[in-house]
């Protein structure tokens, strides 16, 4: 068929089962949006106020939905803002397809000053994709993208990035379509498994540690087996969360995980990096053998020291596993241990009343399916361990990325890959600050989310540490708008709650259309003795 690079570029963007492409569009990529444009009954732009907006909304929908979601920017500024929710998805493994584009190809390296030339960008690119790639010639352009997709499915779901120069999209040849390939992963290896079965076999005290690579590779089912055919309790780390539903007798957020790691003889992790967020492997009890699980072989080795690491993908390790080992006879004798414990957690978790009681509104007004998008604010950082998660793909956070910011967007795109359910954004004032522009987006495409913003006047967060370091803070006192009122300027519900049971009423009676929740808060208690990490036995995870 002759068409040009743009063209091409959007068929076989149809032909990988896209539907939807986030970005923000320039002259860069004129071409890339025609030929959406001539697919536009078969594929649909959804146009951000902003590149960092656009790669968070890729991120968003591909963590709400499993399945891969296009970002698409032009090159120089375009693709730094996009860095952020980039970096982001790299963290927390994310299925996210970055389009961006170049200068044209004649002059890249050659530092001319072309209009959104940055030096080095093909290197950028890489540092924050797990596979990337420049298309050189249009033909080339279906058969990138099928790769860029392979790589997207396959392993570690990580980002991939293609680059395609405006000339390249532009040119007319004749090019051919392809078809897309299936994912690949590790091939299981039976002795590995044999010596994990082993070795849970005999153990007396077994801990399952999952993390956010069951989530990702669809292996809760597998995980619950697994659990109940060894009477295991199951810790989830942060990016964790819903791997298994929090009402199962076995289930453990990081809080109880606290408890139970350092009694452990023996802990599988699996789908996790097994890391704190201080860039040390997690404490275990001396003698407690470790057994790692990922299909991520870099995630397997130093400074980890594991007894047996298993280059796997969660879902066909845990289904192994439970087929390995011979079904549990009579009730469980652990699920009264992980009662108690739960109830130590409930007592623990009273510090923190006052957030606990706008998360508890929260949960209440959520069927079992509603998604819940985190952020780094008073709220945000308790839900990591007080907010119930009854389903996979149903807690969204920046992992160890921490990125600021990040949830409005975020939340934004997973109501796009999620309409059929209640997507929740709760955020501070100062977080949500980065992406407010996006309220015209939400407008615009009609995106019912239900943002809830936090508002005490303050980097809070910030304030009290410097408060407690220093006896001065700076730099942490807000300047806000009204936010219901700024939210009815772009023509979205806006209100004003004052309790809990405002809270959760707003949100049930909330429809399809998006809504604005200001809720005005004062200082809260710290969550951080609770979150951090001990000296001594079962520290924080960050996925």
């Amino acid at each position: 068929m002759r068409m040009t690079g743009g063209e091409a570029l959007a068929a076989q963007l149809v032909r990988e089962g896209q539907r939807t492409v986030f970005g923000v569009p320039g002259i860069q990529l004129d071409y890339a949006m025609d030929g959406l444009a001539q697919q536009r009954t078969r594929i649909r732009f959804v146009g951000a106020r902003h590149e960092q907006g656009a790669g968070y909304f890729a991120d968003g929908f591909a963590r709400a939905t499993g399945d891969p979601a296009v970002c698409m920017v032009v090159p120089g500024p375009g693709l730094l803002n996009a860095g952020a929710a980039l970096s982001t998805a790299y963290a927390c493994s994310s299925r996210v397809v970055l389009l961006a584009g170049q200068i044209p190809s004649p002059a890249i390296g050659q530092g001319l000053g072309m209009l959104h030339e940055i030096p080095g960008q093909s290197e950028f690119v890489a540092s924050l994709t797990k596979w990337s790639a420049m298309a050189r010639t249009p033909q080339e352009i279906p058969a990138l993208v099928r790769r860029a997709f392979h790589e997207v499915r396959s392993g570690r779901p990580r980002p991939v990035g293609l680059e395609i120069p405006p000339d390249v999209l532009a040119a007319q040849s004749d090019i051919t379509l392809v078809d897309p390939t299936p994912a690949e992963h590790p091939a299981l290896d039976a002795d590995d498994i044999e010596q994990v079965a082993a070795l849970l076999a005999a153990a007396s005290r077994p801990v399952i540690l999952a993390g956010g690579g069951v989530v990702a590779g669809g292996a809760s089912r597998a995980l619950a087996r697994l659990a109940e055919t060894l009477d295991a309790p199951v810790v989830t780390t942060r990016n964790g969360r819903g791997a298994i539903s929090d009402r199962h007798p076995l289930a453990l957020t990081m809080l109880g995980g606290r408890r139970v790691l350092p009694e452990a003889d023996v802990v599988l992790a699996v789908g996790t990096r097994f890391m704190t967020l201080r860039g040390r492997p997690l404490i275990t009890a001396p003698g407690t053998k470790v057994v790692l699980v990922n299909v991520e072989p870099a995630d397997l080795g130093g400074p980890r020291k594991p007894e047996i690491a298993v280059l796997a993908d969660a879902l066909s390790a845990l289904e192994a596993l439970a087929d390995a080992l011979p079904a549990r006879s009579g009730p469980s004798r652990r699920a009264a241990e992980v009662a108690r414990v739960r109830a130590e957690c409930t007592e623990q978790l009273t510090a923190i009343a006052p957030q606990l009681a706008w998360l508890t509104a929260i949960r209440e007004a959520l069927p079992d399916d509603g998604v819940l998008v985190e952020e780094l604010t008073q709220i945000g950082y308790a839900s990591r361990i007080a907010y119930p998660v009854y389903e996979p793909r149903t807690f969204i956070t920046p992992g160890y990325q921490g990125t600021l910011g990040y949830g409005f967007p975020t939340a934004l795109g997973a109501k796009v890959g999620r309409p059929d359910v209640p997507v929740v954004s709760i955020t501070g004032d100062g977080g949500f600050g980065w992406g407010l522009q996006e309220l015209a987006t939400a407008r615009k495409y009609g995106i019912g989310l239900i943002t809830v913003v936090f508002a005490d006047g303050y980097f809070g967060n910030v304030r009290r540490i410097q408060q407690e370091d220093f006896g001065r803070t700076i730099a942490t006192e807000l300047v806000n708008p009204d936010f219901v009122a700024l939210a009815r300027s772009f023509g979205i519900s806006g209100f004003r709650v004052q309790s809990p049971g405002q809270l959760s009423g707003v949100i049930r009676e909330a429809g399809s259309e998006p809504v604005l929740i200001e809720v005005p808060v004062g200082e809260f208690p710290s969550p951080w003795e609770l979150l951090a990490e001990p000296t001594y036995g079962g520290p924080v995870a960050a996925g």
